[in-house]
């Protein structure tokens, strides 16, 4: 059996009380898109996709391995974007800022020791975001997206530290995605930034 999953950070209280706010006026207006949950926005920093379940437990131990090597990275929220075109967006986003850099490298690490298991890995630079919506096909931008991206492009919240990352089970049901926890893990290190020897 394979499990669809991926390694994310939860959102701590004060940055999820943001996004749940920005979420609910995203309801509330007539913009053509599917909103996520709030309950299943995380910072996701690799999809794995579809793992066979005795790559679990080793998928695991490389996570864990470079989690005990990074220290904790502090983010906030900064505006918010689309991915495509104006005219043809595609996903609505939140963008962070902060420890970016050095989430880069964790991801780029997490990456390598993760490629035996023939897992892809992605190439593009790594722009951490949280998924606030995705446009339904064929959704054309309009004033309305431009008054909404106008609205939140100064968005801010305070400066909270994300400590520990976890391993989502994603199960794609008629209602939508539905993500449980399998496992997690604190980051233990004492370096900043580039992988220790």
């Amino acid at each position: 059996m394979e499990i669809r999953s991926f390694l994310a950070f939860e959102l701590p209280a004060e940055i999820k009380g943001v996004v749940s706010r920005v979420s609910e006026e995203l309801k509330k207006s007539p913009l053509d898109v599917r909103r996520v949950k709030t309950e299943n926005i995380h910072l996701t920093v690799v999809f794995l996709g579809n793992v066979p379940e005795e790559h679990i437990s080793p998928v695991g131990e490389a996570a864990e391995e470079v989690c005990q090597r990074y220290s904790p990275f502090n983010v906030s929220l900064k505006g918010a974007g689309v991915f495509g075109s104006k005219k043809r967006p595609r996903v609505l986003w939140i963008g962070l800022e902060g420890d970016m850099d050095r989430m880069s490298c964790f991801r780029d690490d997490l990456q390598k020791g993760l490629a035996i298991f023939g897992i892809k890995q992605e190439k593009r630079r790594f722009r951490p975001h949280l998924t606030l919506g995705r446009f339904r096909k064929d959704s054309r931008a309009d004033a309305r997206l431009d008054e909404f991206l106008s609205s939140n492009g100064d968005l801010t919240s305070p400066v909270c530290p994300v400590g520990e990352l976890f391993l989502f089970r994603s199960d794609l049901n008629p209602g939508g995605a539905v993500y449980s926890k399998m496992k997690s893990w604190p980051l233990t290190g004492e370096h900043y930034g580039f992988t220790q020897k």
